[in-house]
């Protein structure tokens, strides 16, 4: 496609899961985000006060961005009661959009509260044109597709949909119910998915067990002695002779664990077809997160925007991975899921790059930075810039505590823990390193992955350069 015949650019989205989150999101790239109060969203986690909430959508304004939210769970009775003040709540905090589910909550906003922008959440299900069409004639100004959409629907759908705004997700966590209609979470703790309290049941570890004849329940260890003695097998009425094996080894049984989705690879084809919104999940991950994703997605969508006939993918790659993560996968973007896409093996994230921390505040020339783990004397740290994929090491031999003074060798993160970082300490012009690591700035530390870690992980990350060369 030549540049000048491009659609639109399209808007990158970050999830905002407390103020701080917020403000990195910002600072590396974001061009809006979704945030949540506890209350009337499925967003029970999240950190935002009101005041915060207010503070945010000021910061966000000021800055020429947006900020969307949420509205979205499926209401009860009880939650109906609530509506009206929180929908005036809504009025007096003039979002850019809010994000519903509920027809009956878009219906109460179409009613009063009609200067709202409504956009319709993911948990609407929305996997058709048909779907989209009736949205936009109930009103809605954007329509957030469903993670089970595949590309060659999305763009059947902005086909056929040219003037709605359409989002799609194209980074973070899957879910192995439908878009989060979920009820295993309720049965098994109680706590409701479909109101942001999901316990992540399908990651649990699982073992299996037996029930003998006199009616005691034992665990069915499996050791190198049975280990190849016999395998388990499903056999469905309806498909006599299709056996599906359960697998479990020493680390137990991870039978719903799906990998993590990263489009970056097919990332220009979404940019092509001109899908409106980017949607980045993650509103209770770390602002290291949102800073990582955010930067590599960032540099991406300007990359390809520059030049899209020399567009490559595997260019910002490296970046996520640095993230812990479970694996990535290209979700439902390619068509039919296939066996890279699950993993069987371990429900833990892994990775090579752990969050340092932050730099919370500039008093004067010294930089405050507050620990998000330990570092040991001597032990590079590595300051992620904004504005591109750019980094700046920094070796700290000692450590100063940020209000007592006290001298350590080495620091551990916890209860807010703070270190100053003095001018000289930077070996160059702290003038030019303010400029560079502004407030919010986050940092990393590497982390050798050893034995059993280092080869899961290496495997995976095989299986994603396979996946992504098919």
């Amino acid at each position: 496609m030549d540049k000048n015949d491009m659609p639109h650019k399209s808007e990158l989205l970050l999830p905002a899961g407390s103020l701080v989150k917020l403000k990195t999101a910002l600072l590396y790239g974001a061009d809006a985000v979704y945030a949540g109060t506890p209350d009337m969203s499925l967003r029970t986690q999240s950190q935002f006060s009101l005041d915060e909430l207010e503070e945010g959508i000021a910061e966000v304004h000021k800055a020429g961005k947006k900020i969307y939210l949420t509205l979205n769970l499926y209401i009860h009775n009880e939650e109906a009661e609530k509506l009206p003040q929180f929908v005036e709540t809504l009025r007096r905090l003039k979002p850019d959009g809010v994000l519903v589910a509920d027809p009956g909550v878009f219906y109460y906003l179409k009613e009063n509260a009609p200067e709202l922008n409504r956009f319709v959440s993911t948990q609407a299900n929305i996997c058709s044109a048909q779907t989209v069409k009736f949205w936009q004639a109930m009103g809605a100004r954007l329509c957030v597709l469903g993670r089970e959409v595949t590309f060659k629907e999305m763009a059947e759908i902005r086909r056929q949909c040219p003037d709605v705004a359409l989002e799609c997700f194209v980074h973070g966590a899957m879910c192995m119910s439908y878009s989060g209609r979920c009820l295993i979470s309720n049965f098994l703790t109680d706590r409701s998915a479909n109101k942001g309290k999901c316990a992540h049941c399908c990651r649990w570890h699982y073992k299996l067990h037996i029930r003998m004849k006199d009616g005691t329940v034992r665990e069915l260890v499996i050791n190198d002695e049975n280990r190849n003695n016999f395998e388990y097998l499903l056999e469905e009425d309806f498909r006599p002779g299709e056996y599906y094996e359960v697998v479990e080894d020493e680390h137990g049984s991870y039978l719903l664990n799906s990998k993590d989705m990263c489009l970056m690879p097919r990332l220009n084809e979404l940019l092509e077809i001109g899908m409106d919104s980017l949607k980045v999940e993650g509103r209770n991950k770390t602002e290291y997160y949102a800073g990582v994703v955010a930067r590599a997605y960032r540099q991406a969508i300007d990359d390809y925007y520059a030049n899209p006939r020399e567009w490559n993918g595997e260019k910002y790659m490296p970046e996520l991975m640095t993230l812990q993560n479970r694996g990535y996968c290209l979700g439902f973007h390619d068509g039919k899921l296939t066996n890279i896409s699950q993993n069987y093996e371990y429900t833990r994230t892994l990775g090579e790059w752990l969050f340092a921390g932050s730099i919370i505040e500039w008093q004067g020339d010294e930089a405050i930075f507050e620990l998000r783990n330990y570092i040991n004397g001597g032990e590079f740290i590595e300051f992620l810039l904004p504005g591109g994929l750019e980094n700046r090491r920094l070796v700290l031999t000692e450590f100063e505590d940020a209000e007592s003074g006290e001298i350590t060798p080495r620091v551990s993160a916890g209860q807010g823990k703070k270190i100053r970082i003095r001018p000289n300490q930077w070996g160059e012009d702290v003038a030019k390193i303010k400029k560079m690591l502004p407030q919010y700035t986050i940092a990393r530390k590497s982390q050798a992955l050893k034995g059993e870690n280092a080869e899961m992980y290496a495997r995976k990350q095989a299986e994603w350069t396979e996946l992504c060369q098919k």
